[in-house]
C-alpha cells in the first residue's frame, strides 16, 4: 500500500494529474448514480425493498437535520445526504480488494471539510443575512472575534485529520495484518473496519450539521410543530 501522503498520476488530463483517490471517487460516483437511479424510476406507493431502504434513509436524514439543526430538512437534504452518502461508500471501498478508501488520503478529507466550511459561510449568510452572519463573529463580545475566527479554521481542520486519521489507520492494520498473516485472519478485522466506517460517516455528517446548524441557529425561522407533537404532554 502507498503512503497517504504521496500520491502518483494515473494519469493525466492535460496538465491536470488524476490520481487513484480522484478514480475510485468517479467509480463511487457512477455506482450512486446508477443504483439510485434504477431504485428511483419506479416509485410506488407500495414499495419495494431498495424503495422502503431509500425512504428509511431519507426519513433518517431530516431526522439527523431536525435533531442537530433545529430546521426544516428540505433545504439541505441534498447536502447532508450525499456527505452521508458518499463517506459511507468510500469508507468501505477499502473492502474491495486492491481499493484504497478515498477517504484514507488528507486530499479527499480536505475537499469534504472545505465543501462544510463554504456550506456553513453560504448557509449562514443566507439565514441571517451577511452582516447578521459577521456579527456572530463578535459574539458574546468583540473581544471574540480573534478567536471565533481561528474556531472556524480549526474546526474545518479537525473533520480532516478525524476522518483521515480514522480510516487510514484501519486500512494499514488490514494491510499490515494480511502480509504478515494470511488472507482469513483479517476478516473480524475487515468486520470492525465497516463499523468503523460507518460510525465515522455518520460523526462526519452530525459534525456538518452541527457547524451548519451553528451558523443559522439565529435568525432561522421556528420549525413547524406536528399537531401530534402540541398535544404531546
Amino acid at each position: 500500500m502507498n503512503s497517504p501522503l504521496t500520491l502518483d498520476a494515473q494519469f493525466y488530463l492535460g496538465p491536470v494529474p488524476i490520481t487513484s483517490p480522484v478514480l475510485v471517487t468517479w467509480a463511487i460516483m457512477l455506482v450512486l448514480t446508477v443504483v439510485l437511479h434504477l431504485a428511483t424510476r419506479r416509485l410506488a406507493l407500495q414499495p419495494s425493498r431498495l424503495q422502503a431502504m431509500l425512504e428509511a434513509l431519507v426519513s433518517m436524514i431530516d431526522g439527523l437535520v431536525i435533531d442537530t439543526m433545529q430546521a426544516e430538512p428540505a433545504r439541505y437534504r441534498a447536502l447532508i445526504g450525499t456527505i452521508l452518502i458518499y463517506v459511507l461508500v468510500a469508507n468501505w471501498s477499502s473492502l474491495v480488494p486492491g481499493i484504497e478508501p478515498p477517504t484514507a488520503h488528507l486530499e479527499t478529507d480536505a475537499a469534504l471539510a472545505l465543501i462544510v466550511f463554504f456550506a456553513t459561510i453560504y448557509y449562514g449568510v443566507h439565514t441571517r443575512g451577511l452582516w447578521g452572519y459577521l456579527k456572530t463573529f463578535a459574539e458574546p463580545s468583540w473581544v471574540m472575534i480573534p478567536l471565533n475566527l481561528i474556531e472556524q479554521i480549526t474546526r474545518t481542520f479537525s473533520l480532516i485529520v478525524r476522518l483521515f486519521g480514522n480510516i487510514m489507520s484501519g486500512v494499514f492494520v488490514i494491510g499490515i495484518i494480511l502480509s504478515l498473516a494470511g488472507f482469513l485472519v483479517p476478516i473480524p478485522l475487515m468486520a470492525l473496519d465497516l463499523l468503523t466506517g460507518a460510525v465515522q460517516a455518520y460523526i462526519f455528517t452530525v459534525l456538518a450539521c452541527v457547524f451548519i446548524g451553528a451558523a443559522i441557529s439565529e435568525g432561522q425561522p421556528p420549525r413547524k410543530t406536528a399537531p401530534e407533537e402540541q398535544t404531546r404532554p
